[in-house]
């Protein structure tokens, strides 16, 4: 089956213009829908592909993945399929709950590390190049690179489908969708009739913080859908990291929908009336010196008063690792949803190989 990433592409035109590659990428990308056709050899780039109704979609494999887990432990759809993952940064949870949905779904996994023993770490191999020659070996690329709009790059000449892992402080949409499916769940959403209001507030780093910059526009993106006529996306940040302006605009663009974005400064004030509190660490290896970074770290810290403070059905999430922004006091809360979380990553991460894989029948 011919990859779908642009399902129209022309042949490249030698025509010069003011347009960027990452703007035509973008508009090129295929809009992931109910219909599972529209997954089927597409990449994941941008947490903007995913409509309402393709989350719809997403929520319901995720859900019989996993009962399909719990109950068998797995299957073999993915048997006789190769998955590759390439990883030029540091990873755990997203690695591993790739790697152990690949394994779980019987499919086979060649995985890389860019920084490693390898001709990309060792040899000056370019990141196209590496992705060019291990598709030859496999049907899809999970990628994960430092530097914000590589992954956009490498869709733009593979001939199989690529989901984004991670590029840089750009974004992370493979993150943002289970954090959504955590929320829905958690909150249990699906049970009301009427929708409610949703307040989430994003706590942290928002500038680095590429999770968030994903989650940010999932949450707009699919709310009617799924849970909510109007959200408001609070803000609360240390100077200098705050949410980029780029998706702050993107937000903007559902104001007239129902959607409001507001800062605050005061972790009192961003735990008021919200319903999820979603913590990120400040990211020491975003900063160009340890003064810079040990200026804003602990800035803002969960504890047990916090928790206190806090509404009684709020949850709590992180995308891991933390530092000190959450102490292990908190874990025993049960609005501590940060390791279900991490469950929900691994039955997130059954869905995107199969999903994007060619492997829906």
């Amino acid at each position: 089956m011919p990859f779908k990433a642009f399902p129209d592409k022309q042949e490249e035109s030698t025509t010069t213009t003011t347009t960027s590659s990452m703007d035509i990428i973008e508009d090129e990308l295929t809009m992931l829908t109910d219909d599972p056709k529209s997954w089927h050899g597409s990449s994941l780039l941008d947490a903007k592909q995913i409509t309402g109704p393709g989350l719809r979609l997403l929520f319901k494999v995720a859900s019989s993945m996993r009962g399909l887990v719990r109950d068998d432990g797995g299957d073999d759809r993915l048997r006789n399929h190769v998955i590759n993952t390439i990883f030029y940064e540091a990873s755990t949870r997203t690695s591993c709950s790739f790697q152990a949905a690949i394994k779980r779904l019987g499919g086979s996994n060649l995985h890389v590390d860019g920084k490693g023993n390898s001709a990309a770490g060792k040899k000056g191999e370019s990141l196209e190049d590496t992705v060019r020659c291990l598709e030859c070996y496999s049907d899809v690329t999970i990628l994960r690179h430092p530097q914000q709009g590589s992954v956009g790059k490498v869709v733009g000449m593979a001939r199989k489908p690529v989901i984004n892992a991670g590029d840089g402080v750009g974004e992370h949409p493979t993150q943002a969708l289970l954090d959504v499916f955590t929320i829905h769940d958690e909150l249990k959403l699906y049970q009301y009739k009427v929708k409610p209001h949703l307040t989430v507030t994003i706590l942290g780093d928002n500038k680095n913080g590429r999770t968030v910059h994903s989650l940010a526009k999932t949450l707009c993106a699919c709310r009617k859908v799924l849970w909510t006529n109007t959200l408001t996306i609070r803000y609360c940040t240390p100077a200098g990291l705050e949410m980029p302006e780029y998706v702050v605009k993107y937000v903007d663009k559902f104001a007239d929908e129902g959607v409001t974005q507001e800062t605050v400064y005061t972790i009192d004030e961003a735990i008021e009336n919200a319903n999820v509190l979603y913590v990120t660490r400040i990211q020491k290896e975003r900063f160009a010196t340890e003064e810079e970074y040990h200026a804003v770290k602990g800035s803002y810290v969960v504890d047990e008063e916090v928790m206190a403070r806090a509404p009684e059905n709020m949850i709590v999430c992180h995308p891991l690792p933390r530092v000190d922004e959450i102490k292990p006091e908190v874990d025993k809360d049960r609005r501590a949803a940060y390791f279900r979380q991490m469950e929900n990553d691994s039955v997130a991460g059954y869905n995107f190989p199969h999903m994007f894989g060619l492997f829906i029948n």
